[in-house]
């Protein structure tokens, strides 16, 4: 917490908060009394109507989450959007982000990064995303819930591959603050032998793609995935040649050093 964060809490009027039962010692534990009331992802229109109330009335708001920022994977776009459509100004208080805080210990590039959120519960899900971003150079950056962690990982290696650097932030800034880097695999083992590791906050990181010694294209690579995807191999890799001009049996050493997941 820091100094103005407390200040800006003792001073509104409301603290709408994603869980009460969770901000109260919070807020006990620095002398705060201001009025608490719950808003969270599962609140309806009535309860945004009533804390615009309290805005348009010339009050002030403070909205807290259980942990980490706001917004960020949590509670508050609909309040923000319909404040800032009424013109009412809405001020950043600037504190722990488990996103920004693992990025800047993993030791992978963070020039340029995109950050997913919550990955689907399902491993269908889980795959098609990893999927869609198999050959996105960027850092990659997610959430993950501590009960999927093992089963996510699993998927990192089977659709992004065994080597792919892959770093887990757990419980950051908190006691059992764990960072853990390595290959996918070695990851994957360390997390199924330890329990430990599959419990709190977790922020899994993955290292964005860095193309492959093959010597081909990503535009004539994404060609024969798309043909490999409905034909054998050898007639796929026959086909692609004739439409980029690559090198048959190229294409086709690089579909079996590649399979499809």
């Amino acid at each position: 917490m820091v100094p103005r964060a407390v200040e800006v809490l003792q001073t509104v009027d409301v603290i709408a908060a994603e869980d009460t039962r969770r901000s109260r010692p919070l807020l006990q534990h620095f002398g705060i009394d201001t009025a608490l009331v719950a808003y969270h992802d599962h609140s309806d229109a009535r309860t945004v109507e009533r804390l615009m109330g309290t805005l348009r009335g010339g009050g002030s708001l403070a909205l807290i989450s259980d942990a980490g920022t706001p917004l960020i994977s949590d509670p508050g776009y609909r309040l923000v959007d319909a404040a800032t459509a009424e013109g009412i100004r809405v001020v950043p208080i600037p504190g722990a982000s488990a996103l920004i805080a693992a990025l800047s210990v993993a030791g992978l590039p963070s020039d340029r990064f995109i950050f997913e959120g919550f990955l689907p519960a399902k491993t269908h899900g889980r795959r098609a995303v990893f999927d869609a971003l198999k050959r996105e150079p960027r850092t990659l950056i997610f959430y993950e819930a501590p009960h999927r962690l093992l089963d996510c990982i699993e998927d990192v290696v089977a659709v992004l591959g065994e080597s792919r650097t892959v770093v887990l932030a757990r419980e950051l800034t908190k006691m059992h603050e764990t960072v853990l880097r390595m290959p996918a695999t070695e990851l994957r083992d360390r997390v199924a032998a330890d329990r430990n590791q599959q419990r709190g906050e977790c922020v899994l990181l993955v290292a964005g793609y860095q193309g492959d010694d093959s010597g081909l294209r990503d535009d004539v690579i994404a060609a024969l995935d798309v043909l490999r995807a409905e034909l054998p191999l050898k007639q796929a890799a026959a086909l692609c040649a004739r439409i980029t001009g690559a090198k048959k049996n190229q294409l086709y050493q690089y579909g079996v050093d590649h399979p499809l997941s």
